[in-house]
C-alpha cells in the first residue's frame, strides 16, 4: 500500500514533432482535392507556353500589362527563362493566394467543422506545437505548388525555345546553372509571399468552422489590396499592403538584380507571418475545440 501511495504519477506521453509533421503532410497530400489542384497548377505553364507560341507564330502577341506576370508575358514567347517567372508572377496575383487560403482553411476550420480539431486540442500536444505543425503543413504545400509550377514552366520553355534562349531582360545570356538559380530564387520569393498569406489565413481559420469563409476572406483581401494600390489618395497605406511588391518578381530577370523591392517585399511578408501566426496562437490558446 505504501509503495502504491508513494509511486510517482504517470507522465503524459508526448508525440515527437517529426511524427506529427509527417502525419500532417500525409493528410494534406493524400487528399484528392490537393492532388487535383497540383495537377491543374502543373498544366498552367504548359497552356501559357503553348498559347504564347501559337500567338507568336500567328503574329498575335500578348497584350502589355501593369507589371509582374502580365508584363513578362510580352517577352516570354521566345525566352525559356522568362516563362517560369511570368507564370509565377501571373498566378501570384490571385490563384496562388486562393489555393493557399484553401489549404489554411482545411488546416483548422476544416478540422473544426468535422470535430477532429477538438481531439487534437485535447491530445497531449501543446497549442504552440499544434499551430507550428499546421503552419508548416500549409507552408510545405505552398512550396510544393510554387516549385511545381516553376519546374514545369522551365521544362516547357526549354522544350519550346531550347537552351539557347536563357537570357535576361538586360540582354545577357545566362548559363543553365545561373538560369536555374534565378528560377529557384523566384520560387523561394513567391513561396515567402504565400507563407504570409497562409499565416493570415490561419488566423482567420482559427476563428471559424467554415473553410469557405477563409477562402472568401483572403480573396476579398487580395482584391481590395490590389484596388487600393491603384489609388493615389491612399498612398500612405500602400507600404502596409502585402501585394505592393509582388510585381518586383520581374527584377530577378535583370542584370544586376535590383534587390530594393525584393527585400522590401520579403520583410513585409515576414511581418505578416509574425502577425498572422501570433493572432492564430492567441485564438488557439483560448479555444476548447
Amino acid at each position: 500500500m505504501t509503495a502504491t501511495l508513494d509511486a510517482a504519477p504517470v507522465e503524459r506521453w508526448s508525440v515527437p514533432f517529426h511524427r506529427l509533421y509527417r502525419a500532417e503532410l500525409r493528410w494534406i497530400f493524400r487528399r484528392p482535392r490537393t492532388l487535383i489542384v497540383l495537377g491543374l497548377l502543373a498544366l498552367i505553364p504548359v497552356i501559357i507556353g503553348v498559347g504564347l507560341t501559337i500567338a507568336a507564330n500567328t503574329g498575335a502577341g500578348p497584350g502589355g500589362g501593369n507589371g509582374g506576370g502580365d508584363a513578362l508575358l510580352t517577352t516570354a514567347a521566345g525566352n525559356a527563362l522568362v516563362l517560369p517567372l511570368a507564370t509565377l508572377g501571373l498566378t501570384l496575383n490571385l490563384l496562388l493566394p486562393l489555393i493557399t487560403a484553401m489549404s489554411a482553411g482545411d488546416a483548422l476550420a476544416g478540422e473544426s467543422s468535422v470535430g477532429t480539431l477538438r481531439g487534437l486540442l485535447l491530445a497531449p500536444v501543446s497549442r504552440g506545437r499544434l499551430l507550428l505543425m499546421k503552419s508548416l503543413g500549409v507552408a510545405t504545400f505552398t512550396l510544393a505548388a510554387a516549385l511545381l509550377m516553376a519546374v514545369v514552366a522551365m521544362l516547357t520553355g526549354l522544350v519550346i525555345n531550347g537552351t539557347g534562349s536563357l537570357f535576361t531582360l538586360s540582354g545577357n545570356t545566362l548559363s543553365f546553372a545561373d538560369a536555374l538559380g534565378r528560377v529557384a530564387l523566384a520560387a523561394a520569393w513567391v513561396t515567402l509571399q504565400l507563407w504570409a498569406v497562409g499565416a493570415i489565413a490561419l488566423a482567420i481559420s482559427a476563428c471559424t468552422e467554415h473553410p469557405m469563409l477563409v477562402v472568401v476572406s483572403v480573396l476579398a483581401g487580395t482584391v481590395v489590396s490590389t484596388v487600393l494600390l491603384l489609388l493615389s489618395a491612399v498612398d500612405w497605406l500602400h507600404p502596409f499592403l502585402l501585394p505592393k511588391s509582388w510585381n518586383a518578381i520581374a527584377d530577378i530577370l535583370r542584370d544586376p538584380i535590383p534587390t530594393g523591392q525584393l527585400s522590401e517585399g520579403a520583410i513585409r511578408a515576414a511581418c505578416y507571418i509574425v502577425i498572422g501566426l501570433s493572432l492564430a496562437y492567441a485564438r488557439l490558446s483560448t479555444k476548447d475545440g
